[in-house]
């Protein structure tokens, strides 16, 4: 039954609002438990119903609270321990999600970087190099130094293959260079010897006639070298460069070189053995070799000589018979096991007697090309012509010092590929060779 409130003995209508105001009454629960998701299994009991309270009645005190139990958190009067929060089922972890809260967490989650976005290119002003050469280079002298063009587009192909020529090396490093007799051998591993010795002041570079056939390639460097593949093999106390410097010729260029047999009386026969002796003499105290081989590729001499290389030169004539010998010299090789030396071969199709058609040059190189070399045309040049010490400085024309910087420049791009040890820059041994 519903009791009457004596309004004189409880304050009065304004104190009974106040207490209704500060004491509103409970709100139903809706559809189950509050903060439930809907269809979630039901995580406690459900609260009795409590009708609204009539005017001017009070709610019940609230329920004391046990020993061992917490107190209600704040809320509204009535209202019962809180329910548990809905939470999304359990699925994979994004770990990386994980990792950035944790750098996040550690201070370390922004990158920083200022370096890598500082550019000198953007900051400092370019400088043009004077040109060495042409109209260019009379309007900056005339100018006096006033007014500079930069290089011309030939110049600076010329310094990108100068700069090729001088990249880095690290051990040692034997060009071969192969051909059949009369097409320019000689001529070709003195002059390209002569421009590696040019540009590569840092580094010793010797020349070896490994032709047994009177091999003249002392005659193009220095004709009055005298030392000999014997002595080399025979003398064990060459332990500086000074000593064994006395037993090589050299040109202007700084090129060394070790001669063939040149007697034709009691002509000692150069054999693998002694070869292989001398040779070892000069890896000690030289960083580069061009080492002229002899037209014989069945030669136990040639066999050693190109067990030991790390590029090839392959020199053709522009005519017939020239050009099928090359080829010829290229299917051997890829036949007898040195597929890997191919890879780094350079063709070279040198024209030295200046009377080949340009239809038939043309021709030779795009057929060489299809076998994917180099291949690098050689001008007819007359200072080349008649023989004799050949001088890069002074003798060749303007074409003929180009295309052996090209020559250069290709056996020079494996430089990046070697190593301090020989067996890693003797991959294309022939199986047998490795044994």
């Amino acid at each position: 039954m519903t009791s009457v409130v004596d309004l004189s003995q409880t304050g009065g209508w304004e104190a009974l609002q106040r207490r209704r105001a500060a004491y509103p009454p409970p709100l139903p629960p809706v559809g189950g438990n509050e903060g439930q998701a809907p269809g979630a299994p039901q995580s406690g009991p459900m609260h009795p119903y409590r009708p609204p309270l009539q005017y001017g009645e009070l709610p019940p005190p609230p329920r004391p609270v046990q020993y061992g139990e917490l107190p209600p958190a704040p809320g509204r009067p009535g209202d019962g321990p809180p329910q548990p929060q809905w939470e999304p089922p359990a699925g994979p972890r994004d770990t990386e999600d994980e990792a950035y809260s944790w750098s996040q967490a550690q201070g370390s989650g922004t990158k920083y970087n200022y370096v890598d976005n500082i550019r000198s290119s953007e900051l400092v002003p370019s400088k043009r190099t004077p040109p060495t050469r042409g109209w260019r280079k009379v309007v900056y002298r005339g100018t006096f130094k006033l007014i500079n063009l930069g290089r011309s587009a030939d110049e600076r192909e010329q310094d990108e293959l100068e700069k090729q020529i001088r990249s880095l090396l690290r051990g040692k490093y034997k060009i071969g260079v192969l051909g059949k007799g009369g097409v320019g051998k000689s001529t070709i591993s003195a002059s390209v010897g002569s421009v590696f010795a040019r540009l590569r002041k840092d580094d010793r570079v010797v020349a070896v006639d490994a032709d047994t056939a009177f091999g003249k390639l002392a005659s193009r460097i220095d004709p009055s070298a005298s030392g000999s593949y014997w002595e080399l093999a025979a003398d064990q106390h060459l332990d500086t460069f000074a000593d064994i410097r006395g037993r090589l010729g050299s040109n202007e260029a700084g090129l060394y070189v070790l001669g063939g047999e040149s007697a034709t009386a009691r002509r000692r026969v150069l054999d693998s053995a002694v070869y292989q002796a001398a040779t070892y003499q000069l890896d000690r105290h030289f960083t580069l070799s061009i080492v002229d081989c002899g037209s014989t590729l069945d030669s136990p001499v040639t066999r050693a000589v190109l067990d030991d290389l790390d590029a090839l030169i392959v020199v053709s004539s522009p005519w017939y018979d020239g050009a099928s010998a090359a080829g010829q010299t290229l299917e051997w090789l890829a036949n007898d096991g040195y597929t890997s030396l191919l890879n780094r071969t350079v063709v070279v199709l040198n024209d030295s007697d200046g009377h080949s058609p340009k239809r038939d040059r043309a021709l030779l190189m795009e057929r060489f090309s299809q076998g994917g070399h180099k291949v690098i045309e050689m001008p007819y040049d007359e200072h080349l012509r008649p023989g004799g010490v050949i001088d890069l400085a002074g003798d060749i024309n303007r074409h003929t010092h180009r295309a052996l910087l090209k020559v250069a420049a290709a056996c020079a791009e494996h430089f990046a590929a070697t190593t301090d040890g020989p067996t890693a820059r003797r991959a294309h041994r022939r199986p047998e060779a490795n044994q």
